[in-house]
């Protein structure tokens, strides 16, 4: 019989002395994107011939730095927990290693690691670890879609072209969507602009032959009676200045309204040019907010009651997202007057409800006070509502124009304030602006009447008026010897 060698024998005695130690592998299938609310399964496959310790299942977060705990599996009892209280009652165990989701949120997005541990054959004090990662793609749908209008409200360009921008707004999704325009169900082809111009020199609006200002601002009455606030505008009968006679409300017609509407002359000879943008930031929800511009030089004529669409497509959606606008000038405005029969003393309240048609962009509202000033002194009022707070009966057939434009457009509507004698104020000799006033005649030389003024107090009759203002009036036909003037006031010292 042949002898053995010697290193066999030696190879065979350190084995029985030391056992082999135990193999382990782990691997982890990678996974498919999946959208909020599904449910996702996180499986850990691995191979050993050891006796098994515990499987954990970790959250990486911060670029690797912090590994949370988020499941265990203990092999020495048979028991699986929770470590987070946020993912509690969240995941079942499906077999020892693999872990589900019911229902996966954006916040579930990142690395996940499965870490695998056995003990050693030589001694149950050591454990072999070993470990596998996955990466989980969480996707949401947008929520939310809107198309705006950027810089509004803005007024109508008269005299040269403009450029207008179309904002779309798309909220909540991740990752960022696709973002595109339509013009009356067609695809805009734009030129894109990655960048912001670099100067305010590059976006102004291209020039145009000027032309003198025609009659579609304003009917030719209501461009006579500016001037000087002469003429009658209307045909109807002007209410008489002062108190108006208290008449049925039913047969009263209150207020009085004209529209005149205008577009400008302007005539593009080519196709606009558009030029589209699009960006996107980061929301602390972990979503995305896309925004996508559309520009280009604006033609009232042609752009008018134009369809423009805003399309999103994302891969968490089944079909595409939209919203749609039309560009539409103001027309035929609602104008209401609060309280409707409006009393000395009144806060009266003008107010634009609403127009004939959707308008967009939202309009730019201003009113005035045709032939004069407003109230309060100043020349115009911004806002859809116009108040006047204690008309006197001064403004009894006052005419106001409220001027609504945006970019396409623009339309005036007037109304007449209608005034009534209020019966909690009596009829003395007090004036609007609080001044006590009485009428006096001079018959010293041309014999004249006038008008006598006090404020804040009963003026005293005697031989000096101290701080009273005396306006002349017209010529009187009364003549006499009388050497200076003396009051005719109904006016009684209490």
């Amino acid at each position: 019989m042949r002898a053995m060698s010697p290193l066999p024998l030696w190879l065979l005695l350190w084995h029985l002395r030391h056992p082999a130690m135990a193999y382990l592998t782990v691997s982890i299938e990678p996974l498919p994107p999946v959208v909020v609310g599904d449910a996702v399964t996180l499986k850990c496959n691995f191979k050993t011939d050891g006796k098994m310790r515990e499987i954990v299942w970790y959250r990486v977060t911060d670029g690797g730095t912090i590994k949370q705990k988020i499941f265990t599996f203990d092999a020495m009892f048979s028991t699986n927990f929770s470590q987070m209280e946020n993912y509690r009652k969240r995941e079942d165990l499906v077999y020892q290693s693999t872990v589900r989701l019911p229902e996966v949120r954006i916040s579930d997005n990142g690395p996940y690691e499965c870490h695998v541990g056995i003990y050693d054959r030589a001694t149950r004090e050591k454990v072999v670890l070993a470990s596998g990662n996955v990466f989980l793609n969480v996707m949401a749908p947008p929520t939310s879609i809107s198309v705006l209008a950027a810089d509004t409200p803005a007024p109508f360009s008269r005299y040269q072209a403009q450029n207008f921008t179309l904002v779309c707004v798309v909220s909540g999704g991740k990752p960022a969507p696709l973002v595109y325009f339509k013009r009356d169900g067609e695809p805009i082809e734009a030129t894109p602009l990655p960048e912001p111009p670099a100067g305010a020199s590059s976006w102004a609006p291209r020039n145009l032959l000027h032309r003198d200002l025609d009659d579609t601002k304003l009917p030719k009455s209501l461009a006579a009676e500016g001037e000087l606030g002469m003429g009658n505008p209307f045909p109807t009968a002007d209410p008489p200045r002062g108190l108006a006679a208290e008449r049925d409300s039913v047969t009263e017609s209150i207020p009085e309204t004209v529209v005149s509407r205008e577009f400008p002359r302007w005539v593009h000879m080519a196709e606009p040019i558009y030029y589209f943008r699009h960006t996107h930031a980061p929301v602390s929800d972990g979503t995305v907010e896309a925004r996508a511009t559309l520009t280009w030089t604006l033609n009232p004529q042609i752009d008018n009651e134009a369809l423009f669409s805003c399309e999103v497509k994302h891969p968490a959606l089944s079909m595409p997202m939209q919203s749609e606008v039309t560009l539409v000038a103001p027309k035929g405005p609602k104008i209401t007057m609060t309280p409707t029969r409006a009393r000395v003393g009144d806060t009266v309240r003008i107010l634009v409800q609403g127009f004939q048609n959707e308008v967009f962009p939202e309009p730019l509202f201003t009113w005035t006070r045709v032939g004069s000033r407003l109230l309060d002194g100043s020349a115009e009022h911004d806002g859809k509502e116009l108040v006047l707070e204690r008309v006197p009966a001064e403004l009894n057939g006052s005419m106001y124009r409220c001027t609504a434009q945006n970019p396409l457009g623009s339309t005036d509507t007037h109304t007449r304030l209608i005034v009534f004698e209020n019966p909690n104020i009596p009829r003395g000799p007090e004036d609007s602006n609080g001044e006590w006033c009485w009428w006096y005649w001079d018959f010293h030389g041309d014999a004249r009447g006038g008008k006598g003024c006090v404020e804040g107090a009963w003026p005293c009759l005697g031989p000096t008026l101290g701080h009273v203002s005396l306006s002349h009036s017209r010529p009187s036909p009364i003549s006499s010897p009388h050497p200076r003037p003396f009051p005719i006031s109904p006016c009684l010292i209490p």
